[in-house]
Protein backbone atom coordinates (compact mmCIF):
# COMPACT_ATOMS: atom_id res chain seq x y z
CA UNK A 1 0.00 0.00 0.00
CA UNK A 2 1.35 3.49 -0.60
CA UNK A 3 0.86 5.95 2.68
CA UNK A 4 0.46 9.35 1.46
CA UNK A 5 3.17 11.66 3.62
CA UNK A 6 2.11 12.83 6.72
CA UNK A 7 -0.27 9.87 7.56
CA UNK A 8 -0.91 9.18 10.99
CA UNK A 9 -0.49 5.45 11.61
CA UNK A 10 -2.51 4.80 14.86
CA UNK A 11 -1.65 1.28 16.38
CA UNK A 12 -3.61 -0.65 18.97
CA UNK A 13 -4.88 -3.35 20.93
CA UNK A 14 -6.85 -3.78 23.96
CA UNK A 15 -4.07 -1.89 26.26
CA UNK A 16 -1.92 -0.04 24.55
CA UNK A 17 -1.68 2.68 21.59
CA UNK A 18 1.29 4.01 19.32
CA UNK A 19 1.04 6.75 17.29
CA UNK A 20 3.69 7.39 13.90
CA UNK A 21 3.69 10.03 11.34
CA UNK A 22 4.59 8.94 7.75
CA UNK A 23 7.33 11.59 6.97
CA UNK A 24 8.59 9.67 3.40
CA UNK A 25 7.48 10.86 0.08
CA UNK A 26 5.37 8.65 -2.10
CA UNK A 27 5.63 5.83 -2.27
CA UNK A 28 8.37 5.10 0.43
CA UNK A 29 7.25 4.73 4.16
CA UNK A 30 9.19 6.53 6.71
CA UNK A 31 7.24 6.10 9.88
CA UNK A 32 8.27 8.34 13.10
CA UNK A 33 6.94 7.68 16.38
CA UNK A 34 4.61 10.37 18.09
CA UNK A 35 4.32 11.68 21.76
CA UNK A 36 1.79 8.25 23.45
CA UNK A 37 -1.29 10.15 24.22
CA UNK A 38 -2.90 9.00 27.77
CA UNK A 39 -6.01 7.32 26.83
CA UNK A 40 -8.06 7.05 29.92
CA UNK A 41 -10.82 4.24 29.64
CA UNK A 42 -14.05 6.97 30.20
CA UNK A 43 -16.29 4.71 28.68
CA UNK A 44 -17.53 1.89 31.11
CA UNK A 45 -20.12 0.98 29.35
CA UNK A 46 -19.14 0.04 25.58
CA UNK A 47 -18.06 -3.19 26.06
CA UNK A 48 -21.54 -4.04 28.54
CA UNK A 49 -23.81 -6.16 25.91
CA UNK A 50 -20.91 -8.78 26.40
CA UNK A 51 -21.99 -11.18 29.58
CA UNK A 52 -19.13 -13.01 31.44
CA UNK A 53 -19.36 -16.48 32.68
CA UNK A 54 -18.48 -19.84 31.55
CA UNK A 55 -19.16 -19.36 27.77
CA UNK A 56 -16.96 -16.01 28.00
CA UNK A 57 -14.40 -16.19 30.89
CA UNK A 58 -12.62 -13.03 29.81
CA UNK A 59 -12.69 -10.67 32.48
CA UNK A 60 -10.70 -8.35 30.83
CA UNK A 61 -12.66 -8.15 27.70
CA UNK A 62 -15.01 -5.04 28.95
CA UNK A 63 -11.58 -3.02 30.19
CA UNK A 64 -10.41 -3.69 26.77
CA UNK A 65 -13.06 -2.52 24.96
CA UNK A 66 -13.76 0.05 26.81
CA UNK A 67 -9.57 0.98 26.12
CA UNK A 68 -10.73 0.66 22.28
CA UNK A 69 -13.56 3.07 22.95
CA UNK A 70 -11.13 5.38 24.62
CA UNK A 71 -8.89 5.63 21.65
CA UNK A 72 -11.42 6.14 19.08
CA UNK A 73 -12.71 9.18 21.20
CA UNK A 74 -9.17 10.36 20.96
CA UNK A 75 -8.81 9.92 17.41
CA UNK A 76 -12.14 11.75 17.29
CA UNK A 77 -10.99 14.49 18.69
CA UNK A 78 -8.19 14.88 16.02
CA UNK A 79 -10.04 14.33 13.25
CA UNK A 80 -12.91 17.19 14.43
CA UNK A 81 -10.34 20.10 15.92
CA UNK A 82 -8.17 19.40 11.94
CA UNK A 83 -5.35 18.23 13.82
CA UNK A 84 -5.81 14.94 11.48
CA UNK A 85 -5.82 14.71 7.59
CA UNK A 86 -5.24 11.52 7.05
CA UNK A 87 -5.67 8.22 9.23
CA UNK A 88 -4.04 4.53 8.60
CA UNK A 89 -5.33 2.09 11.53
CA UNK A 90 -3.95 -0.66 12.82
CA UNK A 91 -4.96 -3.02 15.81
CA UNK A 92 -6.21 -7.03 16.55
CA UNK A 93 -9.41 -8.16 14.84
CA UNK A 94 -11.80 -7.51 18.06
CA UNK A 95 -10.01 -4.14 18.72
CA UNK A 96 -10.68 -2.83 15.32
CA UNK A 97 -13.99 -3.97 15.54
CA UNK A 98 -14.79 -1.87 19.15
CA UNK A 99 -12.85 1.00 17.53
CA UNK A 100 -14.82 1.33 14.37
CA UNK A 101 -18.13 1.24 16.74
CA UNK A 102 -17.03 4.89 17.94
CA UNK A 103 -15.82 6.29 14.99
CA UNK A 104 -16.89 9.69 14.47
CA UNK A 105 -18.38 10.67 10.59
CA UNK A 106 -15.67 13.02 10.24
CA UNK A 107 -12.99 10.54 11.19
CA UNK A 108 -14.33 7.63 8.91
CA UNK A 109 -13.69 9.81 5.87
CA UNK A 110 -10.14 10.43 7.33
CA UNK A 111 -9.21 6.94 7.44
CA UNK A 112 -7.01 5.60 4.35
CA UNK A 113 -6.74 1.85 5.25
CA UNK A 114 -6.61 -1.07 8.33
CA UNK A 115 -4.67 -3.63 9.13
CA UNK A 116 -6.20 -6.11 11.86
CA UNK A 117 -2.77 -7.17 13.12
CA UNK A 118 -1.57 -6.79 16.72
CA UNK A 119 1.34 -4.70 15.61
CA UNK A 120 1.51 -2.94 18.97
CA UNK A 121 4.95 -4.60 20.44
CA UNK A 122 6.61 -4.59 17.05
CA UNK A 123 9.18 -2.67 16.40
CA UNK A 124 8.94 0.31 13.65
CA UNK A 125 10.36 -1.49 11.05
CA UNK A 126 8.11 -4.36 11.30
CA UNK A 127 5.02 -1.88 11.16
CA UNK A 128 6.57 0.02 7.79
CA UNK A 129 6.76 -3.52 6.53
CA UNK A 130 3.03 -4.73 7.35
CA UNK A 131 1.95 -1.24 5.85
CA UNK A 132 3.81 -1.58 2.76
CA UNK A 133 1.97 -5.41 2.05
CA UNK A 134 -1.15 -4.49 2.93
Amino acid sequence: MILPNGTLVAVADGAALKLFRNRGAEPHIDLVACDTPHIVSKNSGSGAHHRQGSANPDSDRSAEDDFAAAVADHLNHLALDGSLDRVFLIADPRTLGEIRRHIHPQLAGRIVGELPKDLTAHPIGDIANAIRHA
